[in-house]
């Protein structure tokens, strides 16, 4: 098994390594600032892998069906799109948006004046928490509002948010609703900022989801047509497009724990190649749903660091407090997973002797 996260491990020193030596010069040989540095870089990858997990999924149901070499190439040549496309240039593209700077002005800010970098995201804080954590929120209670979901962890919960998905746009309307309810806790101006950004984080997941909903149609076209489109050049296109949009969740998120893009890119990208990794492994043992409960888990994870998001426009939160609860989330989920696989082979095993 460790095979197919051996470069991954690599990656993680040399990424952690990179890390210790930006924290160390950055912070003037302040050890503690530069272990709470490699902390947040830690809790970033975590994060980053446990949001991804649908995504590890997805990758492998397509990626099956390509012959070795293209699984090889998405494995490398792909990783360069998803951590420095992705994890890199869309973190920044979202500062320099956020904050009304040039790109090039941003990359300057966030290489040489760290502290005037921190101050311009700080000040644009409120957009981003309304966009970032509404987009995310969005992410959750999708996975959670569908008719079809039989699948429950927190069953008292789940079974009940499946029923209202009857309710068109119900997930929807309860955002909207708790944009409207934060808005209210802040300034008229902040308000309106927060807000719009929030509607336009809705509009963007929306947008999202019809990308995915048009490739997937497209490919099942394909299908049922007898191509094979997913062996060569075109497969590896279509599959980094669909892990673009599945990314941006993680990306979006980081900035709940940081505003250093430095900080960002090493643990968005340390989570993104074990996410690359996850994916070879789940296709080369022929299984994706062996813990059953680990994607629920992932996803109330992802509406935990939403709503944080939304909130922290009002009080801040800190972000150890943030990264914590989301790997609890997916430890609890894995454990009760783990717990249900042992119930059912006992009670296979019982029936066998009866």
């Amino acid at each position: 098994m460790l095979r197919f996260y051996t470069f991954s491990f690599i990656f993680t020193l040399i990424c952690l390594g990179l890390g210790a030596w930006y924290g160390w010069t950055s912070s003037g040989g302040n050890l503690g600032a530069t272990a709470s540095l490699l902390w947040i870089i830690v809790v970033l990858s975590v994060l980053e892998v446990s949001l991804s997990f649908d995504n590890a999924v997805v990758n492998a149901s397509v990626l099956k069906e390509m012959d070795e070499v293209w699984q090889r190439r998405f494995l490398t040549w792909g990783i360069a799109f998803a951590v420095f496309g992705m994890r890199v240039v869309f973190p920044l593209a979202i500062v320099a948006i956020a904050a009304g700077l040039g790109p090039i002005e941003t990359l300057n800010l966030s290489l040489n004046d760290p502290q005037r970098y921190e101050e311009i995201v700080s000040s644009a804080h409120v957009g981003i928490a309304g966009f970032g954590g509404a987009f995310l929120t969005m992410v959750g209670l999708k996975f959670f509002f569908n008719l079809d979901k039989d699948v429950h962890w927190i069953r008292i919960v789940e079974v009940q948010l499946a029923r209202f998905a009857a309710l068109p746009a119900a997930e929807i309307a309860l955002l909207l609703l708790t944009l409207w309810g934060i808005s209210t806790m802040l300034d008229p101006a902040d308000a309106l900022t927060f807000l719009v950004a929030g509607i336009l984080g809705l509009v963007t997941f929306i947008a999202v989801e019809g990308v995915n909903t048009i490739l997937e149609m497209r490919a099942e076209a394909a299908r049922l047509q007898g191509a094979v489109v997913r062996s060569g050049l075109g497969g590896f296109l279509y599959l980094n497009v669909l892990d673009a949009s599945f990314s941006f969740d993680g990306v979006i998120g980081a900035f709940a724990l940081s505003n250093n893009m430095i900080v960002i890119a090493l643990g968005l990208s340390i989570g993104a190649m074990f996410v690359r990794s996850m994916t070879i492994h789940l296709v080369k043992q022929g299984t994706l749903a062996q813990y059953r409960f680990l994607e629920n888990g992932a996803f109330w994870a992802i509406i935990v660091l939403g709503m944080i998001m939304l909130f922290s426009s009002v009080a801040h939160i800190p972000e150890t407090i943030t990264g914590l609860i989301g790997a609890v989330l997916i430890g609890l989920s894995l454990w009760w997973s783990i717990r249900h696989n042992r119930r059912e082979s006992l009670g296979e095993a019982s029936g066998t002797a009866g």
